[in-house]
C-alpha cells in the first residue's frame, strides 16, 4: 500500500466527516446550544425583573401598610370625637332632663303648698265662723269670750 494515497484517503475521510458533521450534526447541537444559553439568559433576566419587581412591591406593601395605619389612626380619632359628641350630647339631654325634672317638681310643690293654703284656710274659715257661732251663742262676756278663744286655738 502506498503511504501517500492512504493519507490522502484520510484526509478525504476526514475532510467527509468533517463536512458531514458540520453540514447535518452540528448544527442542531449550536442550535440547542444557543436555545440553552437563550433560556439560561430569559431565566437570569426573568429573575432580576423578579428581584426588581419584588422590592417594587416590597416598597408598595410598606407604603400601603403606613397608609393604611394612617387612616385607621384617622378612623380611630373620628371614632373618638364621635363618642366625645355622643357623650356631650347625652349630658346635655340628661341636663335638660333633669332640669324639667326639677322645674316640675318645684311647680307640683308650689300647687301643694297653695292647695294646702287653701285648705288652711277654708278650715280656718269655719273655725272662725263656728267659734263666732259659739260666742255669739252664749252669753256675750269676757270669761267665756276668752275660753272659746282658747278652744279655737288649741283646734289649729
Amino acid at each position: 500500500m502506498n503511504l501517500n494515497a492512504t493519507l490522502f484517503a484520510q484526509i478525504v475521510v476526514f475532510f467527509v466527516l468533517a463536512w458531514f458533521t458540520m453540514q447535518f450534526v452540528w448544527p442542531p447541537i449550536v442550535k440547542a446550544l444557543d436555545e440553552r444559553a437563550k433560556k439560561i439568559a430569559d431565566g437570569l433576566a426573568a429573575a432580576e425583573q423578579g428581584k426588581k419587581d419584588l422590592e417594587l412591591a416590597s416598597q408598595r406593601s410598606a407604603e400601603a401598610i403606613k397608609e393604611g395605619r394612617v387612616k385607621a389612626a384617622e378612623l380611630i380619632a373620628n371614632a373618638e370625637k364621635r363618642a366625645n359628641q355622643v357623650i356631650e350630647e347625652a349630658k346635655k339631654t340628661a341636663q335638660a332632663e333633669y332640669d324639667k325634672i326639677i322645674a316640675n317638681a318645684k311647680n307640683d310643690a308650689e300647687q301643694e303648698a297653695i292647695r294646702v293654703k287653701e285648705e288652711l284656710r277654708l278650715k280656718m274659715s269655719e273655725l272662725v265662723i263656728s267659734g263666732a257661732e259659739q260666742i255669739l251663742r252664749r252669753e256675750i262676756n269676757q270669761q267665756n269670750n276668752a275660753d272659746i278663744l282658747k278652744q279655737i286655738q288649741q283646734a289649729l
